[in-house]
Protein backbone atom coordinates (compact mmCIF):
# COMPACT_ATOMS: atom_id res chain seq x y z
CA UNK A 1 0.00 0.00 0.00
CA UNK A 2 1.38 3.52 -0.90
CA UNK A 3 1.82 6.10 1.80
CA UNK A 4 -0.25 8.56 1.86
CA UNK A 5 1.41 12.08 1.37
CA UNK A 6 -0.85 14.72 0.12
CA UNK A 7 -2.21 18.05 1.62
CA UNK A 8 -3.50 17.53 5.62
CA UNK A 9 -0.66 14.36 6.10
CA UNK A 10 1.06 13.67 8.43
CA UNK A 11 4.32 10.91 7.92
CA UNK A 12 7.08 9.82 9.58
CA UNK A 13 10.03 9.19 7.64
CA UNK A 14 13.69 7.72 8.25
CA UNK A 15 16.91 8.61 5.61
CA UNK A 16 20.19 6.94 5.89
CA UNK A 17 23.27 8.09 4.16
CA UNK A 18 26.65 5.91 3.99
CA UNK A 19 30.28 7.44 3.72
CA UNK A 20 29.07 11.04 4.67
CA UNK A 21 32.69 13.68 4.47
CA UNK A 22 33.54 16.98 3.76
CA UNK A 23 33.86 16.53 0.13
CA UNK A 24 30.37 17.06 -0.71
CA UNK A 25 27.80 18.47 1.61
CA UNK A 26 25.34 15.94 2.04
CA UNK A 27 21.39 17.41 3.02
CA UNK A 28 19.59 15.25 5.07
CA UNK A 29 16.35 17.05 4.04
CA UNK A 30 15.17 19.08 1.38
CA UNK A 31 12.25 21.52 2.18
CA UNK A 32 9.21 21.27 0.22
CA UNK A 33 6.88 24.70 0.29
CA UNK A 34 3.97 24.52 3.02
CA UNK A 35 5.79 21.33 4.92
CA UNK A 36 7.10 21.57 8.22
CA UNK A 37 9.60 18.94 9.46
CA UNK A 38 10.46 17.88 12.87
CA UNK A 39 13.42 15.68 13.47
CA UNK A 40 13.10 13.22 15.90
CA UNK A 41 16.82 12.12 15.85
CA UNK A 42 20.05 12.21 14.30
CA UNK A 43 21.96 9.05 14.70
CA UNK A 44 25.77 9.50 13.28
CA UNK A 45 28.37 6.35 13.43
CA UNK A 46 31.93 7.34 12.74
CA UNK A 47 33.27 4.06 10.02
CA UNK A 48 36.73 6.09 9.77
CA UNK A 49 37.83 9.29 11.01
CA UNK A 50 41.13 11.27 9.61
CA UNK A 51 41.97 12.53 12.80
CA UNK A 52 39.90 12.84 16.39
CA UNK A 53 40.04 16.76 16.49
CA UNK A 54 37.84 16.50 13.41
CA UNK A 55 34.05 17.20 13.62
CA UNK A 56 31.04 16.45 12.10
CA UNK A 57 29.12 19.62 11.29
CA UNK A 58 25.00 19.27 11.48
CA UNK A 59 23.17 22.63 10.32
CA UNK A 60 20.10 24.26 9.07
CA UNK A 61 19.81 25.97 6.02
CA UNK A 62 16.96 29.01 6.15
CA UNK A 63 16.33 32.42 6.39
CA UNK A 64 17.77 34.49 9.24
CA UNK A 65 14.78 36.26 10.76
CA UNK A 66 17.00 39.03 12.68
CA UNK A 67 19.24 40.17 9.65
CA UNK A 68 16.66 39.69 7.11
CA UNK A 69 19.24 37.28 4.81
CA UNK A 70 18.64 34.24 2.63
CA UNK A 71 20.12 31.10 2.36
CA UNK A 72 21.92 31.21 6.15
CA UNK A 73 23.79 28.17 7.83
CA UNK A 74 22.62 27.51 11.51
CA UNK A 75 24.64 25.29 12.88
CA UNK A 76 22.84 23.05 15.51
CA UNK A 77 26.06 20.30 16.13
CA UNK A 78 29.92 20.32 15.57
CA UNK A 79 30.95 16.82 17.35
CA UNK A 80 34.33 15.59 17.38
CA UNK A 81 34.05 12.01 16.59
CA UNK A 82 36.67 8.95 17.13
CA UNK A 83 36.35 5.96 14.60
CA UNK A 84 33.93 3.53 15.88
CA UNK A 85 32.15 6.00 17.75
CA UNK A 86 28.37 6.72 17.74
CA UNK A 87 26.57 10.18 18.01
CA UNK A 88 22.94 10.76 18.69
CA UNK A 89 21.56 14.04 18.55
CA UNK A 90 17.99 13.55 19.90
CA UNK A 91 16.49 16.78 20.95
CA UNK A 92 13.55 17.40 18.71
CA UNK A 93 13.26 20.50 16.26
CA UNK A 94 11.36 22.49 13.37
CA UNK A 95 11.60 24.07 10.34
CA UNK A 96 10.07 24.91 7.48
CA UNK A 97 10.26 23.68 3.98
CA UNK A 98 10.99 27.14 2.49
CA UNK A 99 11.71 29.92 3.63
CA UNK A 100 9.67 33.69 3.64
CA UNK A 101 9.28 36.59 1.52
CA UNK A 102 12.23 38.54 2.36
CA UNK A 103 11.38 40.66 5.37
CA UNK A 104 13.10 43.47 6.70
CA UNK A 105 15.56 43.13 9.75
CA UNK A 106 14.16 42.02 13.46
CA UNK A 107 10.62 40.00 13.47
CA UNK A 108 7.91 41.76 12.79
CA UNK A 109 3.85 40.12 13.34
CA UNK A 110 3.72 40.50 9.36
CA UNK A 111 7.41 38.74 9.65
CA UNK A 112 5.67 36.27 11.30
CA UNK A 113 3.14 35.53 9.33
CA UNK A 114 5.13 35.12 6.75
CA UNK A 115 7.40 33.31 7.99
CA UNK A 116 4.33 30.76 8.57
CA UNK A 117 3.18 30.99 4.37
CA UNK A 118 6.93 29.97 3.33
CA UNK A 119 6.32 32.43 0.14
CA UNK A 120 9.33 32.57 -1.36
CA UNK A 121 10.86 29.97 -3.71
CA UNK A 122 13.71 28.78 -1.54
CA UNK A 123 13.94 25.72 0.07
CA UNK A 124 15.33 25.46 3.98
CA UNK A 125 17.75 22.22 4.57
CA UNK A 126 18.94 20.11 7.20
CA UNK A 127 22.47 19.32 6.05
CA UNK A 128 25.55 17.67 7.15
CA UNK A 129 29.63 17.22 6.47
CA UNK A 130 32.58 16.59 8.45
CA UNK A 131 35.19 18.75 8.80
CA UNK A 132 37.66 15.94 6.61
CA UNK A 133 37.40 14.24 3.03
CA UNK A 134 38.93 10.99 5.15
CA UNK A 135 36.11 11.14 7.57
CA UNK A 136 33.48 9.30 7.12
CA UNK A 137 30.38 9.28 8.62
CA UNK A 138 26.96 6.50 8.41
CA UNK A 139 24.12 8.58 9.50
CA UNK A 140 20.41 8.22 9.91
CA UNK A 141 17.65 11.16 10.30
CA UNK A 142 14.25 10.22 11.45
CA UNK A 143 11.44 12.78 10.78
CA UNK A 144 7.62 13.42 10.69
CA UNK A 145 6.71 15.60 7.33
CA UNK A 146 3.38 17.97 8.09
CA UNK A 147 2.30 18.17 4.53
CA UNK A 148 0.47 21.73 4.87
CA UNK A 149 -0.39 22.32 0.99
Amino acid sequence: MALATGPGTETLHAHHFEDVSAATTQNLIVGVQHHIYTVLSIVCFASQVHATSNKLLIWIGGYDLRAGTTARDFYICQQPMAAGATFVWNDKFSFNGYEPVDQNANLTAAGQIAVHEQGSGVAQTLSMSTEHADTDIQVTVTYIDQNNA
